[in-house]
């Protein structure tokens, strides 16, 4: 279970990377015109429509980048079954389509609906996107229907698999989000506790895409509270609107860029610079807009024992902000912009002691984080196991290009395919950034020394059936040379 969940951390890297210059160009449009968000503002409508073009696909990416990532093989049938998948689930349970099959008017739908395209659709629409490549991609149907074998074939399936999960969730969903609405109106009524509560599970909630429930309770005007409406209206009492915002400055402006920084110095040293230039751009975007999402779901699924400590902290910050009536609020997220716009609004109070307590945090983030990941050798970004001898391999692929000719990566992937135990005996091929994962049936009939032959720097043998080969950088090309092998002999 945990090699999958980070393997589910691996393959959202890719969609991830690609989240914080998004963010930084909305903070900017944002900056330029905050109140128009670009009906002012020829630039700032650009900059801002470029920026949310991403961040508002967050779940498609996630559900394309995920079926790739978690696919035994990287093919774009993979990418394309997540898509699909996405688009039944969404398509199906959007509010239109469920006003129509209850027979009732769209106002009267429940609020679950508006709120189905999210991540966690996203996240669910890939992983079984992967599970039908990985179990259909190779299956040959009756000549009748021949043309829909194999690879036509995983689109197909995730989409009526789909249709399963979004009849689960027609009814399940609503209920979900609805006893969420009610926890959060109750513990609207506990003051400053019950904003450390809802901080808590705002965090807790956000891989589920659930936070929105809470979120509707205490932002908006579901239950009477209305906190960002009221605060920015000026309508409400000073030092307690705001409440249900304040303590996110701290958090996403300092705590989570320390937690980036933690990560990046417990990095192992051949990773630091590629761990350098997530955690900085993530960083900046976190502080300076408050889009926390790459930085979180960099370590969310390879480390969601570091997460919950992130969770706990920020309902430990709002309450800590709730109990002393210091606020400002927001009206794109918790980050810079909109703490200086927020710090003139009438009804800001003390907002510059959120700066003390975020420095506070900064420091409880970044050791807090340090110690448990050396502590307990947690497997945050830059610390994975592919990453070890790094320099090694690099050199002797230098040597291998050297000697090799041509057609090597064909050779090596033969010579390694046959140590393997051949057709036989191996059963999947997947790999990462410089190794080969193998799993095979029967790990006695590997031959280790035939596979050492090809001078690659090592082998790591992980369980009774699963094996990797350490290549290189250059890993794919001896995979795929190895998946040409695999796919031919079981053709014939």
């Amino acid at each position: 279970m945990k090699a999958y969940f980070q393997r589910i951390g691996r393959s959202l890297m890719l969609p991830v990377a690609v989240l914080p210059a998004a963010a930084i160009l909305m903070g900017i449009g944002y900056w330029i015109d905050p109140s128009g968000w670009g009906e002012g503002n020829v630039i700032a409508a650009f900059l801002i429509k470029a920026g949310s073009s991403i961040i508002d696909s967050i779940p498609i990416l996630f559900a394309v980048g995920l079926a790739l990532g978690m696919a035994k093989q990287r093919d774009g049938a993979a990418a394309l079954a997540g898509l699909v998948g996405f688009l039944v689930v969404t398509t199906l349970l959007s509010t239109e389509t469920v006003a129509l099959l209850q027979s009732v008017d769209p106002e009267e739908v429940n609020l679950a609906f508006a709120n189905i395209d999210n991540a966690f659709i996203g996240i669910l629409s890939g992983i079984i996107a992967s599970v039908m490549y990985n179990r259909y991609s190779e299956v040959k149907l009756p000549d009748a229907l021949a043309f829909f074998s194999g690879k036509r074939l995983v689109p197909i399936m995730t989409a009526a698999s789909m249709l399963i999960v979004s009849a689960i969730l027609f009814f399940v969903w609503p209920v979900v989000y609805s006893g969420l609405v009610s926890f959060g109106t109750a513990i609207s009524n506990l003051e400053f506790i019950g904003a450390g509560l809802y901080g808590f599970f705002n965090r807790l909630l956000i891989p589920t895409g659930l936070h929105h429930a809470l979120n509707s309770v205490f932002w908006f005007d579901v239950a009477g509270i209305n906190d960002i409406g009221n605060f920015w209206a000026g309508t409400g009492e000073k030092g307690v609107t705001g409440m249900y915002q304040a303590g996110f400055f701290p958090v996403m402006m300092f705590g989570l860029p320390a937690a980036a920084l933690a990560m990046y110095h417990t990095a192992k040293t051949k990773k630091k610079k590629q761990v350098a230039s997530l955690m900085l751009a993530a960083g900046v975007a976190a502080f300076f807009t408050g889009v926390t999402e790459p930085l979180e779901f960099s370590f969310m699924f390879v480390a969601p024992a570091l997460y919950v400590v992130h969770a706990v902290l920020t309902g430990l910050s709002l309450a800590i902000a709730a109990f002393f009536h210091w606020t400002a609020g927001f009206g794109f997220s918790a980050g810079l912009v909109d703490f200086v716009l927020s710090m003139r609004l009438p009804l800001a109070n003390q907002p510059y002691m959120l700066i003390v307590q975020g420095l506070v945090f900064a420091v409880i983030y970044y050791f807090l984080f340090r110690f448990l990941i050396v502590k307990f050798n947690i497997t945050t970004p830059g610390r994975e196991e592919e990453t070890e001898d790094l320099a090694d391999e690099e050199t002797v692929e230098g040597e291998l290009t050297e000697t090799a000719g041509k057609d090597r990566f064909a050779v090596m992937g033969e010579t390694i395919y046959d140590g393997l135990g051949g057709q036989e005996n191996v059963t999947s091929i997947d790999n990462c950034t410089t190794r080969l994962r193998i799993e095979v049936k029967d790990m006695d009939a590997v031959d280790q020394d035939k596979i050492k032959s090809t001078n690659v720097p090592g082998i790591n043998i992980v369980g009774k059936h699963n094996i990797q080969v350490i290549v290189g950088t250059s890993v794919q090309f001896v995979a795929d040379e190895i998946n040409k092998i695999h796919g031919k002999l079981k053709n014939k």
